[in-house]
């Protein structure tokens, strides 16, 4: 099945990203996810402007999510892991609460994709996005097929676009 467009971009645009991955057992050169995500955006244009890996604490996802979100030349965030349900995994705990607006049907999308490859334990996804303080955020599981599926089929179709409207504000 193939979608077209409803509003096509006429100017590509090129969009200034922050990276985070949680994660208490990835460094900077285990991170695969991280580097998924990064050599995805350059491919498609886009400026990684800043990456971090960060332990799954709540408390420390939310102080830099907000830090990120000052920073003027950062307009989008994508997260990846800790968003599943084992005790460490805190992502979606620390920025669910931090979102003003959410996007509802990139989750249940991204479920919908990855229920088509790994089945029934899509459920256990708690992948969300939404709109903090005028920055775009996706938070993704950690897995790097994961990252890989989310960035093609839902976040670089869309990442100009949703950017776009958030500067018309």
């Amino acid at each position: 099945m193939t979608a077209s467009l409803p509003h096509p971009d006429l100017h590509p645009v090129s969009v200034s990203c922050a990276i985070v991955t949680v994660s208490d057992t990835r460094t900077m050169e285990s991170d695969r996810s991280g580097h998924v995500i990064r050599q995805l955006l350059h491919e498609n244009g886009h400026i990684v402007a800043f990456y971090t890996i960060l332990p799954d604490e709540p408390d420390q996802i939310a102080a830099q999510l907000l830090d990120l979100c000052q920073q003027p030349e950062i307009e989008a965030l994508v997260l990846n892991g800790g968003t599943g349900i084992a005790p460490r995994d805190t992502t979606y705990d620390a920025i669910e609460r931090l979102l003003e607006k959410t996007l509802p049907g990139f989750g249940e999308l991204f479920r919908w994709l990855s229920y088509q490859e790994i089945g029934s334990r899509a459920i256990a996804s708690r992948a969300v996005a939404g709109v903090c303080q005028g920055r775009i955020v996706f938070s993704l599981p950690g897995s790097s097929h994961a990252v890989r599926l989310a960035m093609e089929k839902l976040i670089l179709p869309e990442l100009g676009h949703l950017v776009q409207q958030l500067r018309h504000d």
